[in-house]
């Protein structure tokens, strides 16, 4: 279970939860919101090695200057994995150029004491086979998420066929795989079931399951639970 948090209050709520990941960004910034390297490192301080801890680059259009420089300032936090966003040149105006996505991989370096996880958005198309671009660029992992926040979640824009293929493919180049986008307890069991190494939450953890409202401990633990169940049903 990879879960969301802002600050190092909600780490320490996930963190008191038992969750395996402890992921950093701003929910108020879109899919992949950076937060201040110093938050970072509180919660990097706090977490000391007992749980792993990845934090978000940014929103980032596919520069591969400006993609490295985000990692590397996310990785000088000590965290353990730095997420990129693979956003295709003016997403947000409905662009789905992903030949400056892959260019962009081509020109990435690896961190210095830091994992990198490649974060792909099934609401804006990405072709399959950019899976084996993530691996050829030397990434530890790869996760899909949804890059627009709309109230859609991932099973609503992307079908359990495709979604095995991308877990399937992901295996087969040995990255560490993730699912996320808005996921609520309803949708655990289905995504169990394709087995990818984690599910990721935010929404689902907070106050009235808004992404941008606090943590709901309550929440937390609810989510940690059902997870739990449908791995033991999945056994």
């Amino acid at each position: 279970m990879l879960a969301s948090v802002r600050d190092l209050d909600e780490a320490r709520i996930v963190f008191d939860a038992g969750v395996d990941l402890i992921d950093l960004k701003q929910p108020a910034d879109g899919a992949l919101g950076a937060l201040p390297p110093a938050v970072i490192r509180d919660v990097v301080a706090f977490v000391g090695g007992r749980t792993l801890t990845s934090a978000t680059a940014g929103n980032i259009e596919p520069d591969a200057q400006a993609v490295q420089a985000a990692m590397a300032r996310i990785a000088a936090t000590g965290v353990d994995y730095v997420k990129a966003g693979l956003f295709p040149a003016g997403w947000q105006q409905g662009g789905r150029d992903y030949a400056a996505v892959r260019a962009c991989l081509g020109g990435l370096a690896p961190l210095t004491g830091s994992r990198r996880i490649a974060v792909m958005f099934a609401d804006l198309a990405p072709p399959l086979d950019l899976v084996d671009a993530v691996a050829e660029a030397g990434f530890d992992g790869v996760m899909i998420d949804t890059a627009l926040k709309t109230g859609h979640s991932l099973p609503d824009v992307a079908g359990s066929d495709w979604l095995a293929a991308f877990v399937e493919r992901a295996r087969a180049r040995g990255l560490l795989c993730g699912l996320a986008g808005s996921l609520r307890v309803g949708h655990i069991a289905a995504l169990v079931r394709l087995a990818p190494d984690y599910l990721g939450f935010r929404g689902a953890l907070c106050a009235g399951q808004a992404r941008a409202q606090a943590l709901d401990a309550r929440a937390v633990v609810g989510v940690r639970q059902a997870l739990a169940d449908a791995q033991y049903l999945a056994a």
